[in-house]
């Protein structure tokens, strides 16, 4: 029997780090993956992590888990697949360590990932998104931090994570101005940035005052915020508009939703859908597309092209009851 130990201390120090240099961000979720595993199969065999083999995470259990992730812990079938994701990549690693367990790694590696529902993406509107922008009170220190961030990621669309990331020395705020982010993928991209942003970063420039590799964004200790203390910002200024703007109750406001709103804005003012995949920095403009099917506005432009003749073009309002009977007279 071949040592789970040893194989997974390989695939994290030779494969991830050396081999693909992975970023940060992979080898914290790939972390937690086996975290998560390693904890199931304590519970489900009574060996201790440092005991277990490659025997004991057979395709029964590995299927278990996964079962456990979507019934016990109440993780969605995306988060399933991308710990499922993390596991095969293990698996992969391991048949070139213990060929002996050849047929054992192939019975993993067959695990089918979980097909996915394909839902319409959530996004602000300019009255929304103008609502969240005035909830953070700008009389304390939190409240400017937190409107020049939601500024921020409501103009470029940047990933939570880039948000984070961002620091001082990033924001440019002479002529061309723009913030350089390190993304996805190790892809490095610009955005430029609007007259308004513009106003906006400098005033908190001028009160962050701190060294070019300071995070721009930081906590009251000095430390970049977390991905956790983002979403938090963002989901309690998204409560404090939603009694201003009622249309923001039925909505889960998150980062990504910023993301979204600013990719939406793109497509409203006419932004061909290959710029947007190069503005959000999306490896393919065939994941932009969902963009499209979100827009109802381009939608509503191609039925009134296809109108019948003899109707008129636009929404279908129905009459008012008290007219109608009126006229029924």
């Amino acid at each position: 029997m071949s040592a789970l130990a040893p194989i997974l201390q390989g695939f994290f120090t030779d494969r991830l780090i050396r081999q693909r240099q992975a970023s940060d961000h992979t080898i914290t979720a790939y972390r937690n993956t086996f975290r998560l595993l390693l904890r199931f199969a304590w519970q489900q065999t009574g060996r201790q992590p440092a005991q277990l083999t490659l025997d004991d995470l057979d395709a029964p259990l590995i299927g278990a888990f996964l079962q456990h992730l979507e019934t016990g812990r109440g993780n969605s079938v995306t988060t399933r697949n991308a710990r499922l994701a993390a596991i095969h990549s293990l698996f992969r690693y391991a048949a070139l360590q213990a060929p002996d367990h050849a047929a054992l790694i192939q019975r993993v590696l067959a695990i089918p990932t979980k097909r996915t529902d394909r839902t319409i993406v959530c996004y602000l509107t300019g009255e929304q998104m103008h609502a969240l922008l005035a909830a953070p009170d700008q009389s304390t220190w939190h409240g400017r931090r937190d409107h020049t961030l939601l500024a921020l990621a409501g103009q470029t669309g940047l990933r939570v994570s880039e948000l984070t990331g961002t620091k001082i020395r990033d924001i440019h705020l002479g002529r061309g101005p723009h913030v350089r982010c390190h993304g996805k993928g190790r892809k490095d991209r610009i955005t430029p940035l609007t007259s308004h942003t513009v106003t906006t970063l400098r005033a908190w420039l001028t009160e962050r005052r701190g060294a070019p590799d300071a995070p721009l964004f930081p906590s009251r200790r000095g430390t970049p915020l977390s991905t956790d203390a983002v979403e938090r910002l963002v989901a309690k200024h998204a409560t404090t508009a939603a009694t201003t703007c009622t249309s923001l109750q039925i909505k889960r406001v998150t980062p990504h939703t910023l993301r979204h709103s600013a990719a939406m804005a793109l497509l409203h003012a006419g932004v061909d859908i290959s710029v947007i995949a190069l503005w959000l920095g999306h490896e393919s403009s065939e994941t932009s597309m969902i963009y499209l099917h979100a827009d109802m506005t381009l939608k509503e432009r191609a039925l009134a092209r296809i109108a019948p003749p003899s109707t008129t073009p636009g929404r279908y309002t129905a009459p008012d009851t008290i007219l109608a009977f009126l006229d029924s007279l």
